[in-house]
């Protein structure tokens, strides 16, 4: 907490969190102008806890959790914003719709009901590996998929403005490539306990 105080009082107003529980504790007791980033997997059972606290939602990774969103919301009246998280690395431990099921969500009649979610952009997170061709690859990937994407009869309600791709230890490889958001928690905060 003192370390978020920190940089609050250094001008830094965009905070993430991975963990739900954490984000409930830790928001109570922060600035109510902080715009809270829920950057982990979310579940659904979990959405009720953050409707009225969390500003973007970055792991969006299917339509299940993005109606879940969309009811949560509409109970407290508010319009989330969020990213759809699309599955970019080459292992089985992310999540994440596939470019298909990406653009089929973005052109479906069930996003276009959304009256209180508004789609933002699309989050990516590439292999854990030392390799960075293959992260650069990945994220060159997302990025002409988002350019893509910018091209479809898309909702009015479904803006990609945002590309969030790259943490602490590929954020430069994710900038190069067009990432107009990183996740650099841990470079700033270190790791976590």
């Amino acid at each position: 907490m003192e370390a978020i105080q920190e940089a609050y009082a250094a001008g830094i107003r965009d905070f993430g969190e991975n963990k739900v529980q954490e984000l409930m504790e830790k928001a109570p007791q922060l600035p109510s102008d902080i715009r809270w980033h829920m950057i982990g997997h979310l579940q659904r059972n979990k959405v009720k806890y953050l409707v009225d606290t969390v500003h973007l939602i970055h792991g969006v990774d299917s339509m299940r959790l993005l109606r879940e969103i969309e009811k949560q919301a509409a109970k407290v009246g508010r319009v989330l914003q969020v990213l759809l998280q699309v599955h970019i690395a080459e292992e089985d431990s992310k999540f994440g719709f596939d470019a298909e099921e990406l653009q089929e969500a973005l052109l479906s009649e069930e996003l276009a009901a959304c009256r209180h979610v508004k789609v933002c952009g699309l989050m990516g997170m590439a292999t854990f590996t030392e390799d960075e061709a293959q992260v650069s690859r990945e994220f060159e990937g997302l990025k002409r998929l988002f350019d893509r994407c910018k091209s479809l009869s898309l909702p009015e309600h479904v803006q990609l403005e945002t590309l969030s791709m790259g943490m602490s230890g590929d954020y430069l490889l994710a900038q190069k490539a067009g990432s107009t958001m990183v996740r650099i928690g841990s470079a700033i905060f270190g790791a976590r306990a």
